[in-house]
This record gives structure tokens, C-alpha cells and sequence, in this order.
């Protein structure tokens, strides 16, 4: 593009590549506080039951085809890949973006849900690297596309998919909207649960589906998680005789521990044994309808960076 030199940067919350670098990821999750008992065990089981995680490949991946899809565009912008709590750290894109010469900067949390309690330390991150590093990089954060048309069509077009064997599915099934719990002190006063609302409402809309909301991978807090928990809306599946229920993970952009652990295994097992059949709608991943929408977001972002 003409005018200053302009690059993009997709932020993930970061996934380890060995399992000898696990203590150090969680204790980057954790603030440097001392691991709670058996967490590292419990941990390592998981990523080797889905034989590590693919989040830091399936964002580049994602990075990959946006740059192919703004070429298209006729948008020769670089895309950047940065991670919160491992590497390559939001710090050292910010430092690879510098050294190329950027000096506006479109930047996208990998999250449909962005507000201060789910996403804001991903942007203090960003103006601390800014400032630690001495930049004056401009830079605009691409916002609310939980209810960009496009993202709401992929969804419900998933979900249709998956009810598709039912010739009454309201009925027979249970659609289940999964979303990361964030606790309760975080989210006084936050948007959080009204984004999800507003995804969930612009999606179920448009098809007649029986469905509720559903938390996930919640941590430790004095004063508790949002919820309820996935695993209760599954028993209340079961209470209700649906023969089936469909996880969504809808606050989730690429699969990583918390799809292919939590709702490929965890939940899979629980609904089974209730005697449910279980599904669940594929993740985002490099979409070609989801990386258009983010081109074509990135683009806008771009033009008015350039005015």
C-alpha cells in the first residue's frame, strides 16, 4: 500500500512445542506463582492424549492464507504471528514488526469475544512492548466480528450440518454454545457475557434449534466462575430425553487443548455416558470464509490506517 509501511499481527494465547516446557508455560499463565499441586501432571496428560497442541501452527496457518487473501485484495501487507504466554511473545513480534520498518499496525486478538476481562492484557501486552522498545508503531485493534455476518453464517451453517440426521431437531437435540469461564471479580462490569449473547442471538436467529450456554476450562477464584459449567447443560440435556447434543465452540478460533481435550474428550465421555449421541461443530482453523472475513476487516483497517 502507499503511504506509511503497514503490517498485521495476529495474537494467540500460545501453545508449547515439547513437554519440558511446561512448567515454564504455566507458570507464564500463572504469573510466576508456585503451580497448584498436580497441575503439571494433569497438564501433561491432556496435550498427550491429543498429541500436543496445534495452536501455534494453526495460527500461522491462519496468518498464511490472510496475506494470500489480502494479495488478492491487492494488499501486500506482511501478517505477524504473536503469542501471550509463549514464544514467539507479543513483545518479540512487536520487535520483528520495528525491525522491518512498520509503522502502522492492524492488529487481531484470535478470539471473537474482545473486552477488558477476556482479552484487554492482550492489548496492555502490545502498548508495553510499544513503549518498552521505544515505538510510536500506530495501531488499531480489529473489534466485534462476533457479529460480523459472515462469522455468524459459518456457525449456523455448521450447526444445520450437524442437526441434519433429525427430522425434528428441536426436539431431539441440544445445541450447547461452549465459551471460556472468566471469573467472577474479572467480568464486574465487563461486555463479556453480553458478546456472547449477541453472537448467540444473531446465530439462533436464523434457525429453529433448542440450545443454552455453556463455560469451560475455568481456573481458580475465591469468589467463583461464570457458568454453568458445559457439563451440567449436558446433564440437563439428558434430563430434558434429547437424543443428541452439539458442542459449539464459539468462543474459540483454532483448536487447542480446550477443543480437542475439553470437548472432543471430556464432554464426549460425559454425553456418552448418559446414552447421548454427541457432536460438535468444527473449529474456525484457516476457514476460507472466516479468513476472507478477517481479510476483508484487515483491508478496511488498512485504508483508514493509510488516511
Amino acid at each position: 500500500m502507499a503511504g506509511k509501511k503497514h503490517g498485521i499481527a495476529l495474537l494467540a494465547f500460545g501453545a508449547i512445542d515439547s513437554l519440558d516446557d511446561m512448567e515454564p508455560y504455566l507458570k507464564n499463565i500463572l504469573g510466576g506463582k508456585p503451580l497448584p499441586p498436580g497441575i503439571l501432571e494433569a497438564t501433561k496428560k491432556k496435550y498427550e492424549l491429543i498429541g500436543g497442541s496445534p495452536l501455534f501452527k494453526i495460527t500461522e496457518a491462519q496468518a498464511g492464507a490472510i496475506e494470500s487473501k489480502l494479495r488478492e485484495m491487492g494488499d501486500d501487507s506482511k501478517v505477524y504471528v504473536g503469542m501471550r504466554f509463549w514464544k514467539p511473545y507479543i513483545k518479540d513480534v512487536v520487535a520483528e514488526m520495528i525491525a522491518d520498518g512498520v509503522e502502522v499496525a492492524s492488529v487481531v486478538i484470535m478470539s471473537p469475544f474482545n473486552t477488558p476481562a477476556a482479552t484487554g492484557w492482550y492489548e496492555e501486552d502490545w502498548r508495553v512492548a510499544l513503549k518498552e522498545q521505544g515505538s510510536t508503531m500506530k495501531t488499531e485493534f480489529i473489534k466485534n466480528w462476533h457479529i460480523n455476518p459472515w462469522f455468524t453464517d459459518i456457525i449456523m451453517k455448521r450447526i444445520k450440518e450437524n442437526l441434519a440426521e433429525y427430522e425434528e431437531p428441536k426436539k431431539d437435540a441440544l445445541v450447547i454454545f461452549a465459551n471460556h469461564s472468566l471469573s467472577l471479580e474479572a467480568l464486574e462490569g465487563d461486555v463479556y457475557e453480553f458478546q456472547i449473547d449477541q453472537a448467540i442471538t444473531a446465530i439462533t436467529s436464523r434457525i429453529e434449534i433448542d440450545f443454552r450456554k455453556g463455560y469451560q476450562s475455568k481456573g481458580r477464584s475465591l469468589l467463583g466462575w461464570i457458568g454453568p459449567k458445559v457439563e451440567e447443560v449436558i446433564d440437563e440435556a439428558h434430563e430434558l430425553e434429547k437424543k443428541c447434543v452439539v458442542v459449539v465452540p464459539l468462543g474459540f478460533a483454532a483448536d487447542h487443548v480446550e477443543t480437542l481435550y475439553d470437548i472432543d474428550i471430556l464432554f464426549k465421555k460425559k454425553a456418552e455416558e448418559l446414552g447421548l449421541v454427541y457432536k460438535r461443530t468444527e473449529s474456525l482453523n484457516t476457514d476460507p470464509q472466516f479468513i476472507e472475513m478477517l481479510a476483508k476487516l484487515l483491508k478496511i483497517s488498512n485504508e483508514r490506517l493509510a488516511s
